[in-house]
């Protein structure tokens, strides 16, 4: 591999077919512009010492940062938990690449991934709740939804894992991320699947949605006089629709061939 790659010679690399047509692991970020840009900073990693789990420790850090910002009161800290949302994205596209270039992979690369977006997925709900209660200085029932959201938010993540772990298990083959191999076989099952799609609310626990969705509301309360309305009516609205995504994905699991 030469030292200093052209940006299409990385993206041939580091951007196959096999990783940008992915079903689930592919953020719709990747697909809309993430991707595009991220060559040009892998490209910049390429020329320095750092490893590509020392790239996946920036992205863990950056998405802790993120819930972090929520902390802060006012309009800044959920514009600077947004940018960082997005900066994690980023660092999570050019960890892989950098791997692929370089043909480092490894079993630590892949764990502290997975570490990575459970930060970052836990830890900013947990935020948004003390966030709707005003602070650390005022901590109640808030912070207590921001908990539970954070735990269905673990638990939904915890599904598709627990997948791969019983397959492993049972000595069945992994599984290829393919719509086909995710589709539910109950008819009943399959329609109200089709009918999320119009609502994706079950896409709305991931980092990047998690930061645009807090800072929509952070400018609404701005705009309506500085109150914490519009952010206590997200976290509901997030914990009603954890709930239901929690139950649908069961659901489509069981009623699919995945655990087969």
């Amino acid at each position: 591999m030469p030292d200093r790659p052209t940006i299409a010679e990385l993206r041939a690399v580091t951007q196959p077919p096999s990783v940008t047509g992915r079903r689930n692991s592919e953020h719709w970020t990747g697909d809309l512009y993430q991707r595009r840009l991220s060559p040009y900073l892998t490209r910049v990693l390429l020329g320095t010492s750092i490893t590509a789990n020392g790239v996946t420790v920036l992205m863990i850090v950056t998405g802790a940062a993120a819930g972090a910002s929520l902390l802060l009161p006012g309009l800044l800290g959920a514009v600077l938990a947004a940018v960082l949302g997005q900066l994690q994205m980023l660092w999570d596209c050019c960890d892989g690449e950098v791997a692929r270039w370089r043909q480092t992979f490894s079993p630590v690369g892949f764990f502290l991934d997975k570490l990575g977006h459970t930060v970052a997925e836990a830890g900013i709900p947990l935020a948004l709740g003390v966030r709707a209660d005003g602070g650390f200085d005022s901590l109640g029932g808030w912070t207590t939804l921001g908990a539970v959201l954070a735990v269905l938010v673990l638990v939904n993540k915890s599904l598709n894992d627990a997948v791969h772990l019983a397959r492993s298990a049972s000595g069945l083959p992994r599984l290829v991320d393919r719509a086909e191999e995710a589709a539910p076989r109950a008819a009943g099952v399959r329609r109200l699947r089709s009918l999320a799609r119009f609502v994706p609310f079950h896409r709305a626990f991931h980092s990047v949605e998690l930061t645009l969705l807090a800072l929509v509301a952070a400018v609404v309360d701005a705009a309506s006089g500085g109150g914490l309305d519009a952010t206590r009516v997200l976290v509901v609205a997030l914990v009603v629709a954890a709930a239901v995504t929690v139950v649908g994905h069961l659901a489509a699991i069981l009623s699919s061939s995945r655990l087969r």
